[in-house]
């Protein structure tokens, strides 16, 4: 029997025939070559099948349309490497990305999560007198997605590090603050890794509506895991 390869790359899809193929394309052009693909089809209906199923070297998973953090989570559970890596399906990894990411953990083994930078871009196809003009961050920053990732597999059952399936939007920020909850052992790579496509349907366009709820909700949640915690390490007296 083969050896499964060592990183599992998941890209979930919600009608992405836009954008999906430069996603794929992106993946398979990594200078680091063992790694699995598994496309997880979050209840598409437009001609996202048969451009995954245009690439026979990737595992396609069909879902009902049930949000981005559900199909992240389907991605996890099928996953067969020791890393994951997400990409969403309107970005694009630089050639490097596993490379780089994955000597890190080779000299690093205590890491836990590995990123680099990240630079967004307006996508080619938003016009002057689009309805939506999007603002984008020229200079490249601190990877706090998860498509800049690399993360350990093990941490998802560990630690729980499962996404929010019940979040529509806002669901990665919510991961985030758990991230930063758990004191992972992360490091930020200076070397640029994702260009993130900004267009006029972007899920984060959807999480800046709620964006003020969101926040105050998930913090609180966080706020109340750590007095749980903290009332845990009370002595008894």
């Amino acid at each position: 029997m083969a050896d499964k390869p060592p990183v599992s790359v998941v890209i979930p899809v919600h009608n992405g025939e836009r954008y999906l193929a430069e996603a794929i394309e992106s993946v398979l052009a990594q200078t680091y070559r063992s790694f699995e693909v598994t496309v997880v089809d979050d209840g598409s209906t437009d001609q996202t099948p048969n451009i995954v199923k245009s690439y026979p070297e990737l595992n396609y998973l069909y879902q009902a349309n049930s949000g981005p953090a559900a199909a992240k989570n389907t991605g996890i559970r099928t996953a067969q490497g020791k890393f994951i890596s997400f990409l969403d399906a309107d970005d694009l990894w630089m050639p490097n990305k596993l490379r780089i990411q994955m000597a890190e953990f080779e000299n690093d083994p205590e890491l836990d999560i590995v990123t680099g930078l990240v630079q967004e871009f307006i996508s080619p196809d938003v016009t002057a007198n689009f309805t939506y003009r999007p603002r984008v961050k020229n200079d490249p920053l601190p990877g706090q997605v998860p498509g800049a990732m690399l993360i350990k597999r093990y941490l998802f059952e560990r630690v729980d590090l499962y996404f929010d399936a019940e979040m529509r939007y806002g669901g990665t920020f919510k991961w985030f603050t758990r991230v930063n909850e758990l004191n992972l052992h992360i490091k930020v790579l200076p070397e640029l890794v994702l260009r993130r496509r900004i267009h006029g349907n972007n899920v984060s366009i959807h999480f800046k509506k709620e964006k003020e709820k969101i926040i105050l909700q998930t913090l609180k949640a966080s706020l109340d895991r750590k007095r749980a915690m903290n009332d845990k390490e009370k002595p008894i007296e």
